[in-house]
């Protein structure tokens, strides 16, 4: 069957079959390979995407599912060659080293940080919950998150 919906703000019409992930269309289909799959049943957070409007893992999404969703990935961040806040913010803490669960975290952050510009770290910590990282410490993460809501503007 045939879905459409927006990506990065882009339209994009695209065949999918009714058993397919929208991860496995992400990646498989469109090369868009900043979600990846670490766990295969939404535990990990590293397909996350936001996905009209909400931080959901895009390998819990059948493809067709998707028809008409407003999707936005990690690549959906960087403006004419330009980083967003959130990924200067990660950078400057050092907040990932493999970078495997890191466009996850930075979907998650940027859900949490549209909804709520300036979130505590209780806040910051119940947002992240459904990303999982095995090599860097949360501590650094969090501290990205706050940085970066002071970069967007948030005040302390």
């Amino acid at each position: 069957m045939v879905i459409k919906f927006t990506i990065n703000g882009d339209e994009m019409e695209v065949d999918v079959k009714p058993n397919e992930t929208l991860l496995d269309v992400l990646r498989n289909k469109l090369f868009v390979t900043g979600p990846k799959e670490g766990c295969g049943n939404g535990e990990c957070g590293a397909c996350t995407v936001i996905y009209n409007g909400k931080p959901m893992n895009s390998c819990l999404i059948l493809a067709p599912e998707a028809d008409g969703a407003e999707i936005f990935t990690v690549e959906g961040l960087t403006k004419d060659g330009k980083l967003h806040p959130i990924q200067e913010a990660f950078i400057e803490e050092n907040a990932f080293q493999c970078g495997f669960c890191t466009p996850g975290f930075l979907m998650s952050a940027k859900a949490l940080l549209e909804r709520n510009p300036n979130p505590s770290k209780e806040e910051i910590v119940e947002a992240l919950s459904g990303n999982l990282c095995r090599c860097t410490g949360y501590d650094t993460i969090i501290k990205a998150v706050k940085k970066a809501a002071e970069k967007m503007g948030a005040r302390s």
